[in-house]
């Protein structure tokens, strides 16, 4: 498996405190673990005081900033890891293995989220030169100065509520100028455009996304997204670093699971559920992605959360 952003530089002491300032905000917003959306539009703020088990979630097309500890996603074959020194962008919608590696009680994890606005961004290319390039649909970058002063002045804004009408949208729009004119300027171009590869397979994903329980061909699938199957399939495969059958299997095993622990459903009527045929082919698929049988999973976590 191939492990991007973890790479380690030397780090200027006013962005190590631009850093430390952002930590404090997140730290004060957050009256517990768990992750928060807030007053400002777009922009959550995420705590967690232990390292965490693998979880599978999806991911929206968002800007993640970490101001204190460290978090590995893994998409399809690819992990990503990201801490203060390196952000992630995540482009379309997107099944993650997520787990926060690296956190305490006394030093919790600390992130902000920004979820990206296509409208946003659509409006800012006119002034932003660059090609448009196919790239994955994640990736991580190293953290600059001037990013981490924007997320410090955004969330600022928390404590000063009246000024926030007026000045997050502005500061909104310069952390996307900065990804822009960034490493990740590629991928913000292909949310932006409507018709760019990342966008043709993001249509694609949502028909699986809302119809993962039923059977589909992949030539249907690349008639969703306006391609031909052979060009959809060496697309895709790029975009999410996995293939289509393999995302709609992750879909269906996270809401096989939400089915166990929160209706209490067996793992064969949970695999009927969301679209399997054969109970045993459903707990080979879970072994493979959990990597324990449903039962002894469920049995766990139901244990840990009580």
């Amino acid at each position: 498996m191939k492990t991007l952003g973890i790479r380690r530089s030397a780090v200027h002491p006013a962005f190590m405190e631009k850093i430390a300032e952002l930590a404090d905000l997140i730290d004060r917003h957050t009256a517990a673990d768990g992750n928060f959306d807030t007053m400002l539009p777009r922009v959550g703020i995420i705590r967690s005081s232990a390292r965490t088990e693998p979880i599978h979630t999806l991911y929206e097309p968002s800007l993640c900033i970490v101001a204190q500890g460290r978090k590995r996603a893994v998409i399809g074959d690819v992990a990503h890891v990201y801490d203060a020194a390196h952000y992630l962008v995540v482009g379309v919608d997107l099944p993650v293995i997520g787990a926060v590696v690296e956190a305490s009680a006394n030093r919790p994890y600390l992130c902000l989220r920004l979820q990206l606005d296509r409208g946003l961004l659509t409006e800012m290319l006119p002034a932003v030169q660059g090609r448009l390039s196919e790239s994955p649909a994640a990736g991580v970058s190293a953290t600059t100065p001037e990013l981490i002063d924007a997320a410090v002045r955004l969330l600022r804004l928390l404590d000063t509520p009246d000024d926030a009408e007026v000045l997050a949208p502005l500061i909104e729009k310069e952390i996307l100028y900065r990804l822009i004119r960034g490493p990740q300027g590629a991928l913000l171009r292909q949310i932006a455009n409507g018709e760019s590869r990342l966008n043709q397979i993001g249509r694609a994903i949502d028909f699986v996304r809302k119809n993962f329980s039923e059977p589909f061909a992949i030539e249907h699938l690349a008639s969703v997204a306006g391609m031909s199957a052979s060009s959809f399939y060496e697309h895709i495969k790029t975009v999410m670093a996995m293939s289509p059958l393999q995302f709609r299997t992750q879909l269906r095993l996270q809401e096989a699971r939400r089915l166990m622990v929160t209706e209490g459903l067996t793992a064969a009527e949970a695999g009927f559920r969301v679209g399997y045929d054969s109970p045993s082919q459903f707990s080979r698929d879970y072994v493979r992605i959990h990597n324990v049988p449903p039962r002894r999973d469920i049995e766990r976590m139901r244990a840990s959360a009580g």
